[in-house]
């Protein structure tokens, strides 16, 4: 690879980084936020949560930001304690 080529690679690497690393932290801050919602007992807060954070967690491992067994792993914890508030609530 020549050096032309190489720099650009790195160019283009950290704006990848940085695009990473703002959906990461973007997507555990809405995470803590439904861990929050469902701890504190507000379905429909915690409703709405879920489902923003399944969307983001699915639109992260699409782009290759958290991978797709991750995402599926953390939507599947969310939805059985959403599950669990909602019968303890009923």
């Amino acid at each position: 690879m020549n050096r032309n080529s190489a720099m650009k690679h790195a160019r283009a690497d950290k704006t990848k980084r940085a695009r990473n690393r703002h959906r990461k932290a973007t997507l555990r801050t809405l995470l803590r936020q439904t861990e929050e919602a469902l701890d504190a007992g507000n379905v429909e807060a915690a409703q709405t949560l879920c489902r923003s954070s399944a969307s983001l967690l699915d639109r992260a491992a699409s782009k290759g930001v958290i991978k797709k067994g991750t995402a599926n792993r953390q939507k599947s914890r969310l939805n059985r304690k959403l599950n669990a508030l909602i019968a303890a609530a009923a």
